[in-house]
């Protein structure tokens, strides 16, 4: 578990199946600026790979993704990285539950990942995106220390219109020491 000051991030458990699948199947959730996930595979079978396959699931879900809490256990979303291959730099990405948003636990999420990546991987660059008019996202990048690079144009295409991103980044010289993160368990 990653310890901050207003959330924790706990990697994903069995437990957890039934609010990500609330999540990624609710529009508010993904917002007007995100694509949702429209090829989820069933609640079942995830719970049947889980149940036959455990050290299979805990493999692929060493790293990714965590589940955004407040302190008081409550989950208020998802965050996650992968790595851009072939040039081993990580993505971030976090989402939370529409009424937990413009709270500060975005900010925070963002950079307990940020101190746990760099701290934790031998890696000297991490990135965002953001879709160029979603403000808010691109504050909680901003705040936690990522500089905006550029436009990507016509990156994603989000119900139906091809929408440019900004692609922001934060490397290790200028991250230098942990921001939020508290303690890891």
């Amino acid at each position: 578990m990653l310890e901050g000051r207003l959330v924790n991030l706990r990697k994903v458990e069995k437990e957890d199946v039934d609010f990500q699948f609330a999540c990624v199947n609710d529009l508010d959730f993904w917002g007007e600026y995100t694509h949702p996930v429209i090829e989820q595979a069933p609640k079942w079978a995830l719970m049947r790979i889980i149940d036959e396959y455990p050290n299979e699931f805990q493999r692929v879900m060493e790293d990714n993704p965590f589940i955004i809490l407040k302190k008081d256990g409550t989950k208020i979303g998802l965050t996650w990285h992968f790595t851009n291959q072939p040039h081993g730099h990580i993505e971030i990405a976090c989402f939370l539950v529409p009424s937990e948003r413009g709270k500060g636990y975005g900010t925070e999420a963002v950079q307990l990942m940020v101190d746990n990546l760099f701290i934790y991987r031998n890696i000297v660059r991490i990135q965002a995106k953001a879709i160029v008019e979603n403000k808010a996202a691109q504050r909680v990048l901003e705040k936690a220390g990522f500089k905006a690079e550029g436009t990507i144009r016509k990156l994603s295409l989000v119900r139906g219109e091809w929408r440019d991103k900004t692609l922001y980044d934060i490397l290790l010289e200028e991250w230098k020491e942990p921001k939020i993160l508290t303690r890891t368990t």
